[in-house]
């Protein structure tokens, strides 16, 4: 007796098995992503993202970051990373974290004085520059500060629209 099977059967049966492993995967990347973004009220505080960096210490990037400084009249604050800040409006005592999605106005220039950038954005903190990451939590709704950063909390060697590679970079900036 002739047994007659399907043609094709063992790929059909691994094909149907890759479908539903995809179908799985991406489920749980869904519940996944919605969980985390449930995080981004600016009371939460079960967010522990830090921002990570090591502090710069280039020389001449900081000698030209303190004269930019001095020539456009900014009394600035050191921290700990590098970056040279003033913050001129503290803002609400209700501070912003990493899982806070933001809504700021800023401008951004070169040390040059050149503005590259300007406008209002709403991100997630986490999605944006280190630089921002590390100073926007200082101020709170209606802050505002300045500051210049370093190339390496800001975009680096990668040469970004109209920023050179190893630019520090300064920001005027407010959260709305």
């Amino acid at each position: 007796m002739t047994q007659f099977r399907p043609k094709n059967s063992f790929k059909q049966s691994i094909s149907s098995l890759l479908t539903l492993l995809f179908v799985i995967v991406g489920l749980f990347s869904i519940t996944a992503c919605s969980k985390s973004d449930s995080n981004n009220d600016t009371n939460t505080t079960a967010c522990t993202l830090k921002a990570q960096y090591a502090n710069d210490s280039d020389v001449a990037q900081r000698a030209l970051m303190v004269a930019f400084c001095k020539n456009n009249n900014i009394n600035y604050t050191i921290h700990p990373s590098g970056i040279l800040y003033e913050i001129t409006a503290a803002g609400d005592t209700a501070k912003p974290n990493l899982c806070t999605s933001i809504t700021m106005t800023y401008k951004g220039k070169l040390m040059t004085g050149i503005q590259f950038d300007a406008g209002t954005i709403t991100y997630p903190l986490k999605d944006l520059i280190v630089g921002w990451q590390i100073m926007v939590p200082l101020i709170g709704k209606g802050g505002k500060i300045k500051m210049v950063i370093p190339s390496s909390l800001a975009y680096g060697p990668n040469v970004v629209g109209t920023i050179p590679a190893n630019s520090p970079l300064y920001f005027e900036m407010s959260i709305d």
